[in-house]
């Protein structure tokens, strides 16, 4: 596997047209921040890691009338083209509607609070 955001990304949108209601996924540092961020904005019920030398990431989906909550997720930054942003210059998904995720020198975290502590970095993904 050669890109993991894109793995996590895949796996999350494929599960939830599927209608799993779990997914599990080997275990990195920069997975597990980006499903925090989607719990805490709501777009997950439950993240999880599991495993001793051998981790892995357990994510629950939320649903809301048997559609899930995740309509859309799109990769910005790839392996093969990095996208970096400055703080003025980061864009709002669908008007706020949605979220952006940006890796900042301060760690991972959404557009709104990069835009607040005046940080910029790579734009990693949105999710609305």
């Amino acid at each position: 596997m050669h890109d993991p955001i894109s793995d996590l990304l895949t796996r999350i949108r494929n599960a939830g047209m599927a209608k799993h209601p779990t997914l599990t996924m080997p275990h990195s540092k920069m997975k597990e921040s980006i499903a925090q961020i989607l719990k805490r904005e709501g777009y997950l019920s439950d993240v999880g890691v599991e495993g001793g030398p051998i981790k892995t990431l357990k994510i629950a989906l939320k649903y809301q009338d048997r559609k899930p909550v995740i309509v859309g997720l799109r990769q910005i930054s790839t392996p093969g083209l990095r996208r970096y942003v400055q703080s003025t210059e980061i864009p709002r998904v669908l008007g706020g509607m949605g979220v952006s995720i940006v890796s900042t020198s301060q760690g991972v975290m959404t557009g709104t609070e990069a835009r607040k502590q005046n940080l910029g970095g790579e734009l990693v993904c949105y999710v609305w």
